[in-house]
């Protein structure tokens, strides 16, 4: 190995133990919050796409956990906030952790994948741009990638919390 390379095994390395301490901090924190409300779930950490990702799950398809969703994700929302905020209290950095709770964003990745897509083969077939409705920064971003899938390019237009997106054509 030459020595870039194993300076940049060792920061893979360091990059992941950092992640894997946001999720154990973000797990501890969120165990702590279903004691309190007395709610039922499984916890579990993994590192995707560069950060730290946490989610609750139950076996008994509690709708319990729905409480934690909210209407359209709003709780869901303000707990990653919380919970960002419960890891930078620990570690002293910011996070950028995501937290998903039943399978909800899962589910909300999905279809805005496809949205992303339909909205690409729209563009495509009428050579004009396509506005979406307003989104939040985790629904654009999943739109936005979808489109670079398909060959496109988009942008994010308007100010939070009316902030859309806009697919172009090529």
């Amino acid at each position: 190995m030459t020595e870039g390379t194993t300076s940049a095994a060792a920061e893979g390395a360091d990059t992941l133990t950092r992640l894997e301490q946001e999720g154990e901090i973000a797990a501890d924190y969120l165990e702590g919050l279903l004691d309190i409300a007395d709610l039922d779930g499984d916890i579990d950490m993994d590192v995707e796409a560069d950060r730290a990702s946490v989610s609750i799950v139950s076996d008994t398809g509690s709708r319990d956990l729905q409480k934690l969703v909210g209407r359209d994700g709003e709780v869901l929302e303000a707990l990653q906030e919380l919970t960002r905020l419960a890891v930078h209290r620990e570690t002293g950095d910011r996070s950028r952790l995501m937290l998903d709770i039943a399978g909800y964003r899962a589910k909300k990745r999905s279809e805005l994948s496809e949205l992303g897509a339909k909205a690409a083969a729209e563009v495509k077939n009428t050579g004009e741009p396509v506005k979406l409705k307003p989104m939040t920064p985790f629904e654009r971003k999943v739109v936005h990638d979808a489109v670079k899938a398909a060959g496109l390019r988009s942008e994010s237009e308007g100010e939070e919390p009316q902030r859309f997106v806009v697919v172009l054509p090529a």
